[in-house]
């Protein structure tokens, strides 16, 4: 029960950590918050500072949801367990701690808990990402299409209740904290991934 409690506190403290905030003061940037979309995440990265520091950016928020669903792998917990770490981590980076609780989105924090689920769950939803960015070349769209699938790649994959809830609530939050990207792809106004935003 206690390890249980350690588990899903970490993953929200993990996921509390903003990866974009962090690779834009190291990296001289400007705070993500204020700029652009002034959304922390790896889209308004690439926008403000470039593929690297958004790709590490990437990197680095997908980690937070990845390592502690990969902690209950190896201390064999159950998937009511999972389903709350996996939560809590993304969680995490949408109300951060750490930040006055404003975080970002949480599609890299999302796929990372989906890839810590199972690599199977990860790859079919970045594969429909990637195919519907490649398409649309808009980012916006391209995470609600394959957040919106997610849970059913859970029930495919994983098919326990709580998993799937899981997923479900995370979609769901995923789409309410997107509601202005919907307003603008609604309108036509939403940016593009290349060209000008």
């Amino acid at each position: 029960m206690w390890l249980d409690l350690v588990l899903i506190a970490a993953a929200y403290l993990l996921g509390s950590v903003s990866s974009a905030i962090i690779v834009c003061r190291l990296m001289g940037l400007p705070d993500p918050r204020t700029q652009g979309s002034n959304n922390p995440g790896a889209t308004n990265v690439l926008r403000i500072g470039g593929k690297k520091a958004a790709a590490i950016t990437l990197f680095g928020d997908s980690l937070k949801g990845l390592l502690p669903v990969l902690a209950c792998h190896a201390l064999d917990r159950s998937e009511l367990v999972f389903a709350l770490v996996g939560a809590a981590a993304f969680l995490g980076h949408l109300y951060p701690v750490f930040f006055g609780f404003k975080g970002g989105k949480g599609v890299a924090t999302a796929l990372g808990v989906q890839f810590g689920l199972d690599w199977m769950i990860g790859g079919a939803v970045a594969a429909v990402w990637l195919f519907m960015a490649k398409v649309a070349n808009i980012s916006s769209l391209a995470a609600l299409i394959s957040m919106a699938l997610a849970p059913l790649f859970v029930w495919l994959v994983w098919p326990a209740p709580a998993l799937i809830v899981m997923q479900v609530l995370m979609s769901l939050l995923l789409f309410w904290r997107h509601r202005s990207n919907i307003r603008n792809l609604v309108s036509g106004a939403e940016g593009k991934i290349a060209g000008d935003e």
